[in-house]
């Protein structure tokens, strides 16, 4: 452990996921000559701080817009096109859009002296070709399973509205701790208490006031969530091993792809009708596929996980103002209920666990 003198300087700099943030000058003193001592951050020092991470928070919370608006872009989209259609068009779009993003950050990462990476160690580990094949095949992988879930999800929303889609979509947030147990991973009780509360959630939101009937919509979108969640899995396995960016692009590509079959196969495109959605069409491929995720990345850098994690979820919420504003989607006292549920049960399943004294 390094000794701090009694007073000065100390120049930061916080490397992260191939990227290096500013510099940032912290100034301390030492506020006792005890054993145990406290070191107290100049003022300057924490609105630097506190600008940052409000920026940080900023530039999250505009993601969850753009994603949240981004079922409004889809429900509308359905108005010209078909869902296999729509999916490939938006992430053939996607792709390309990173492509230069892709370019952008490699030039920055050089002209800082990051020319490798770190493995989920944290050890830095160069470019090789059993990385370059990790990468591919965790793009594909990641890329399959986009491509179910973004379907599953393009149809549900032919059936339902835009705020419970967001909703129910949102769910893979509870459902992935869950998973993790075939993964022989622990799940606590809060886990299960979240899951308990989401349950309540789902069915004042999606059960219809004859009884026990679900709409085709939702059990849709449920299937979809549970896609999402293997996904979120598959991302959390690869982006330690590979660069996160060229990840998504290739997933991108491979779901742009896959979704073209099913559209050759399965619908009948018209470049004419393409072009009429051309507008739900960009804002889905270029905001909410290529700018928000750069924004993500960029707004996770330096950010606590779960505060990271929280605003993100605020897309399910801004998914029914949207509905509402845009669309004028409404939602029952009841439906309203269960979509509170499942956004208590969302921020329970993220809160940190106590630390064990």
């Amino acid at each position: 452990m390094h000794k701090l003198p009694e007073n000065g300087n100390l120049v930061l700099k916080i490397k992260q996921g191939g990227f290096i943030s500013h510099p940032i000058l912290l100034h301390w003193e030492i506020k006792s000559s005890a054993p145990v001592r406290t070191v107290a951050f100049a003022p300057q020092t924490r609105r630097i701080m506190n600008k940052f991470v409000l920026r940080q928070s900023l530039l999250l919370l505009l993601t969850a817009t753009i994603w949240g608006v981004a079922f409004v872009a889809q429900s509308v989209g359905m108005d010209y096109v078909g869902p296999f259609t729509f999916n490939a068009v938006r992430c053939l779009i996607g792709g390309v859009v990173l492509l230069p993003c892709i370019a952008i950050l490699n030039k920055f990462n050089r002209k800082n002296g990051v020319e490798c990476m770190e493995d989920e160690t944290g050890k830095e580990v160069k470019s090789s070709p059993q990385s370059q094949k990790t990468l591919v095949i965790g793009g594909i992988a990641c890329g399959v399973l986009l491509c179910v879930a973004s379907n599953l999800q393009q149809f549900g929303i032919m059936y339902t509205s835009v705020g419970k889609a967001g909703f129910i979509t949102a769910m893979y947030i509870v459902i992935v701790p869950v998973l993790g147990i075939f993964l022989r991973k622990k799940v606590g009780a809060k886990i299960w208490c979240g899951v308990g509360i989401a349950v309540v959630g789902l069915y004042l939101l999606c059960m219809t006031e004859s009884g026990f009937s679900i709409q085709k919509g939702d059990l849709l979108l449920m299937l979809c969530a549970l896609v999402f969640s293997m996904h979120i899995l598959v991302i959390d396995y690869f982006s330690p091993k590979v660069d996160g960016v060229k990840m998504s692009c290739i997933q991108f590509f491979t779901c742009g792809i896959l979704s073209g079959v099913g559209m050759f196969l399965t619908e009948h495109p018209q470049m004419s009708d393409i072009l009429a959605a051309w507008m739900p069409i960009l804002y889905a491929g270029v905001m909410s596929c290529g700018v928000a995720y750069t924004l993500q990345i960029v707004g996770q850098k330096g950010m606590n996980p779960t505060v990271a994690s929280l605003i993100l979820s605020m897309e399910s919420v801004i998914s029914v103002i949207a509905g509402w504003l845009i669309l004028h989607q409404t939602l029952s006292t009841k439906e309203l209920m269960g979509c509170v549920l499942m956004f208590a049960a969302i921020i329970l399943v993220q809160l940190p666990d106590r630390a064990k004294k």
